[in-house]
C-alpha cells in the first residue's frame, strides 16, 4: 500500500480489537473470565442446534463453576432478521443481566451485540441502524460485558464492532457498526469446528479470505477525510499497515489450509488454522473495513427466492453470507485490479502459495480471479449468481439493494456507480 498522503487525507490510523485467547479448551476459561469482568447474571446467547453440543455444555459449566446465574437464550436465528434481534432485546430485557456470553456463529454473537446494544441504551430500532437505511446514531456510551465464543470459523464476529441482519421490510440486509459493540473479550476454541458440516466451513471460510481480499484491496487510509473529532475515526477507516498484516497471513494460511478444512473434518491441523485465518482476518477488516463484495452480498442474500444450502437449518431459503460474499468475488476483483495492480497481484501470489507468480499490470485482476475461481471450485460452492437463482433480470433490483450499503462502497478502492454494480452483477452471473 502507498502510504502517501492524499490532500486532506487522514494522516493516522486507530487499531481497535477485543481481548483475544486462542487455542483448544480455552472455553473452560469462561467462567473465570466473566467473574473478572464483573458479571454475576448471565445471559447466555447460542441457538438450538449449538445449544446440544458438548462444547457449549463445557462453557455453561464454566458459568456454573465460576458461581455465577446463568439464564439461556438458544433462539436465535440464523442469519437474523430484525424481527428475530427484536426478540432477543425483548429476552435480554427480561432477563436482567449484567453481562452476556454468546456461544455460536457471527449470528448468534451478532444477536448479542444487539440485544447488549439496545438494553444498555434504549432507543427506537432503526436509531442505530447503519444509514441510509437507519439514522445511524452514534452508540451513545459503553455496553455491558460481553464475551464471544464462535463456533465457526468465519464471520469474525468475536472482534469486531459490527451486527448484520436483515430487515424485512426491505428485502435486504443492513447492520449496526460502532466500537462500542465490539466483544470485550474473545475465546477461540478450535475444538468448537471440529463438527462442522463441510459445507458451514466452505462458507465461513470463504468469507474470512473475502474479509482479506477486501480490507488489503480498500481504499488507503490516507485516502479518507481526517475524523472530526479525532475519536470519531470510522472502523471503516480503509487499508492500512495493521490490517495488511492480518490481511496477508489470512490469505496465505487459508491457502494453505481451506480446502484441507473442508475435505477432512478429522484434519484438525486444517480446521485450527482456518479458524486462526479468521481471527486475522476479522482483526484486519474490523479495522479497515470491505467493501463491494460485501455490499453486493447483502442484496444477494436479501433478495433469494428458494435457494436451499446442505448443511444449514431446513424450512426457509437463505443464501449463506460467505456464499453470497464469494459468488460477487471474481468479478469485483477482475475490476479493482486497475487501481492497484502489484497488490491484487500480491494477494494471488499469497493464495496460490507460489512467490513467483508473474503477470503484467493487465493481468493482475484475472490472475486473483482465477486463483479466488480455483478455490470456490475445489470446497463445491455455486457457479456465480446463476447457480442462486438469479438472472440477468434480476440485476436492477440486486443493484438497489446494494446502493443502500454506503458505509461499504465509500469503502471501495475506487468510486463504484449503479452502472458499475450492474456490469458486475451481470459479470457474477456465472465463471465457468
Amino acid at each position: 500500500m502507498s502510504c502517501c498522503h492524499i490532500e486532506g487525507g487522514d494522516t493516522a490510523f486507530t487499531v481497535d480489537a477485543s481481548r483475544i485467547t486462542f487455542g483448544r479448551g480455552c472455553v473452560a476459561e469462561l467462567g473465570p473470565r466473566a467473574r473478572s469482568h464483573g458479571m454475576n447474571r448471565v445471559a447466555l446467547f447460542t441457538d438450538r442446534r449449538v445449544a446440544d453440543l458438548p462444547l457449549f455444555a463445557a462453557a455453561r459449566e464454566s458459568l456454573l463453576a465460576a458461581g455465577l446465574d446463568v439464564v439461556v437464550y438458544d433462539d436465535v436465528h440464523v442469519e437474523p432478521t430484525d424481527e428475530s434481534f427484536r426478540a432477543a432485546i425483548e429476552f435480554a430485557g427480561q432477563a436482567r443481566a449484567d453481562g452476556y456470553v454468546s456461544i455460536g456463529g457471527g449470528s448468534v454473537i451478532d444477536t448479542a451485540k444487539a440485544a447488549n446494544l439496545y438494553i444498555s441504551h434504549p432507543a427506537d430500532f432503526l436509531d442505530y441502524v447503519n444509514a441510509p437505511v437507519g439514522n445511524g446514531k452514534p452508540v451513545p456510551g459503553p455496553l455491558a460485558p460481553h464475551i464471544a465464543c464462535p463456533t465457526t470459523s468465519g464471520t469474525g464476529s468475536e472482534v469486531t464492532g459490527i451486527a448484520v441482519f436483515d430487515l424485512l421490510s426491505m428485502a435486504a440486509k443492513t447492520g449496526i457498526a460502532s466500537p462500542a459493540l465490539r466483544p470485550t473479550e474473545a475465546l477461540i476454541d478450535p475444538a468448537a469446528t471440529d463438527t462442522l458440516p463441510a459445507q458451514v466451513v466452505a462458507c465461513s471460510g470463504l468469507d474470512v479470505l473475502s474479509h482479506a481480499l477486501e480490507s488489503y484491496t480498500a481504499r488507503p487510509y490516507t485516502a479518507r477525510p481526517v475524523a472530526s473529532p479525532p475519536h470519531a475515526r470510522p472502523m471503516s477507516q480503509g487499508a492500512n499497515p495493521w490490517s495488511d498484516f492480518g490481511s496477508r497471513e489470512a490469505m496465505r494460511l487459508l491457502g494453505l489450509y481451506l480446502r484441507r478444512a473442508v475435505a477432512d473434518s478429522a484434519d484438525a491441523e486444517a480446521r485450527e488454522q482456518t479458524m486462526w485465518a479468521a481471527t486475522l482476518a476479522g482483526i484486519a477488516f474490523g479495522n479497515a473495513g470491505v467493501h463491494i463484495p460485501h455490499a453486493m452480498a447483502y442484496a444477494v442474500a436479501g433478495q433469494v427466492r428458494d435457494f436451499a444450502p446442505a448443511g444449514y437449518p431446513e424450512g426457509e431459503p437463505m443464501v449463506p453470507h460467505g456464499m453470497a460474499v464469494i459468488v460477487n468475488a471474481p468479478a469485483v476483483f477482475r475490476t479493482t485490479a486497475a487501481v492497484d495492480p502489484q497488490r491484487h497481484l500480491d494477494a494471488a501470489r499469497l493464495l496460490s502459495g507460489n512467490p513467483a507468480l508473474d503477470a503484467a499490470p493487465a493481468e493482475a485482476g484475472e490472475a486473483l480471479a482465477g486463483e479466488l475461481i480455483s478455490v470456490i471450485r475445489a470446497v463445491g460452492m455455486p457457479n456465480g449468481l446463476g447457480e442462486l437463482g438469479y438472472a440477468e433480470n434480476d440485476c436492477a433490483a440486486l443493484v438497489d439493494g446494494t446502493w443502500r450499503q454506503q458505509r461499504l462502497l465509500q469503502n471501495a478502492p475506487t468510486p463504484v456507480s449503479r452502472e458499475d454494480l450492474a456490469e458486475l452483477f451481470s459479470a457474477a452471473q456465472g465463471y465457468w
